[in-house]
């Protein structure tokens, strides 16, 4: 009787221990496919990131307007395309924001751009009403901000950030850049933030502004 019971007990843990043999096999392995295919995706996104932000004359006066107009931050989806690496944005639509979710220093949408209607958004842009700490890397750091980590967390290929006289952006390459929204002959760097992390910037890697 006993000899039977072991039989039958040993037929039962057999499977069940080649099982848990699997499950700790799978425990043991490098980070999921999944992620590899991710982080390679990223790679591939980066390597074709978009190395210049034109603004139509609209999106320049649409901008100026709504800076000038509220104390709040405001936050638009950028309609355009992306063509031979230059971001061209055409317009700026407004995103939906509920009220109260808009304050001095941040503002959250309610849904995204294509859920509110609009389609080509190829980034977000919000406003720094009073034009201070506008950049995706902390100062002398590579450590992003708020404003860094949320770019990293949407698909879109570049994010921008108004601050007064010109646009603070990065793209996948997750190189800050900075266009100016005067004059579209003239660009110049972010103040010390060219570069990913707060390297400097090169030689004729201005960005080209303006466009109809």
């Amino acid at each position: 009787m006993i000899a039977g019971s072991m039989g039958t007990l040993l037929r039962v843990l057999r499977p069940l221990g080649a099982t848990l043999g699997i499950v700790s096999l799978l425990a043991l392995q490098p980070e999921p496919a999944r992620l590899a295919r991710s982080a390679a995706a990223h790679e591939l996104s980066a390597a074709n990131a978009p190395r210049a932000l034109v603004l139509s004359a609209q999106a320049r006066r649409f901008l100026l307007l709504q800076y000038r107009s509220f104390s709040t931050e405001f936050m638009g989806c950028m309609i355009g395309e992306v063509l031979a690496g230059v971001v061209v944005v055409t317009r700026i639509a407004p995103a939906d924001v509920e009220p109260e979710e808009s304050t001095p220093t941040r503002v959250i949408p309610k849904q995204t751009c294509e859920r509110a209607g609009w389609s080509g958004t190829v980034g977000m842009i919000h406003s720094h009403p009073t034009g201070e700490r506008c950049w995706y890397y902390f100062p002398g750091t590579q450590v992003p901000s708020s404003d860094g980590q949320s770019f990293r967390l949407n698909d879109y290929p570049v994010d921008a950030i108004m601050c007064g006289d010109h646009v603070v952006w990065i793209g996948r390459g997750l190189v800050e850049r900075s266009t100016p929204l005067g004059d579209p002959r003239v660009a110049r760097p972010a103040p010390g933030r060219p570069q990913r992390g707060n390297s400097t910037q090169h030689a004729g890697s201005s960005d080209p502004v303006g466009g109809e």
